[in-house]
């Protein structure tokens, strides 16, 4: 490691997430900005350029204190970038295994990537690492113990450790997805054939995986356990039926806010609600439970009056009241 490396990697780690601020904007610039700027390949290689030549700086105006006779060489921004990229490498693909994923290809495509393997704060990943953090410790002991005389770089074994792990974790993670869509196309809803299926984890059980069954005019809600005897039963799904074809449906899918949040939504589910003097159109996203408050939950509303004219229309976090 070069001199700041901890620090570069810390930094790097975390700047991506200096997007959030665009919650502070509204529902519409969260989900412009998002995942989105910082997130993608563009716009983390800009970022750890920026970071490394930060750090080069940091370095040159605060030069190392010399021993007598030791020259240390300046900071090299080769070697500040590799580490930098290392630190957004790893913030990259822990998004890239949550339900919300990011837009790796920003601004030449807007396409969303997710796995759909762990929440945005699984438990079992922070454990793990936490243990990478005092696995050190515990090698020390052991050798103290036998009166081995330390080698190599403190961390290297307990790095090592730690990245088998999160492989190993996240591979078990894969397979109980792909399990837990296979159960769901498998079976039958109230007598209607599943067309296609999402399975999105439930926070705090690895186990348990929330699921959507799409039919030909529902959309089915159900839980999905993969536990250890536990049984999948199709026919406690909640229902949601498809709104009818209609001219205020067809008017709100060919909106401009409408085709945005088309390429966010996971599983799109619309509603139409007649007003006094038009229609409302509201599309949600089924990936996100009722009562979801994360500001990720998004929805899209388009108001017109009776002679199908856009009114208004906008994008509202599903924790803010709204009219």
């Amino acid at each position: 490691m070069p001199r700041f490396g901890t620090a570069m990697l810390v930094v790097s780690g975390l700047a991506p997430d200096l997007d959030y601020a665009s919650y502070f904007g509204g529902a519409g610039a969260f989900m412009r900005f998002h995942r989105t700027v910082l997130h993608s390949i563009t716009g983390s290689a800009v970022m750890a350029c920026a970071v490394a030549g930060a750090f080069c700086i940091l370095d040159r105006s605060m030069p190392p204190k010399k021993k007598q006779s030791q020259t240390t060489a300046p900071l090299a921004f080769a070697a500040a970038f590799a580490v930098c990229a290392v630190g957004a490498a790893g913030h990259m693909l822990l998004d890239l295994a949550s339900g919300v994923g990011v837009q790796l290809l920003w601004p030449f495509r807007a396409h969303w990537t997710a796995w759909n393997l762990i929440n945005d704060l699984d438990l079992w990943t922070l454990l793990v690492l936490i243990v990478g953090l005092l696995l050190p410790l515990l090698f020390t002991l052991v050798n103290e113990e036998v009166g081995v005389t330390k080698k190599g770089p403190g961390g290297s074994r307990a790095a090592i450790v730690t990245l088998a792990l999160l492989a190993a974790y996240f591979g078990a993670r894969a397979n109980l997805h792909s399990r837990a869509i296979d159960l769901l196309l498998s079976r039958e809803y109230h007598g209607r054939i599943a067309l296609s299926a999402a399975a999105f984890p439930a926070p705090s059980a690895p186990f348990s995986w929330r699921g959507i069954a799409e039919t030909d005019n529902t959309m089915e809600q159900v839980d999905v356990p993969l536990g250890p005897g536990d049984e999948f039963d199709s026919d406690r799904s909640v229902t949601l039926f498809k709104p009818e074809d209609s001219p205020a449906l067809a008017a709100g899918e060919r909106s401009a806010a409408a085709r945005k949040f088309m390429l966010y939504a996971k599983v799109p589910f619309a509603r139409v609600q007649p007003l006094e003097a038009g229609y409302r159109v509201e599309v949600r996203d089924l990936r996100f439970a009722d009562g979801d408050d994360e500001p990720a939950n998004i929805f899209v509303r388009v108001d017109f009056n009776s002679g199908m004219q856009i009114t208004h229309q906008g994008f509202f976090f599903a924790s803010s009241p709204n009219d």
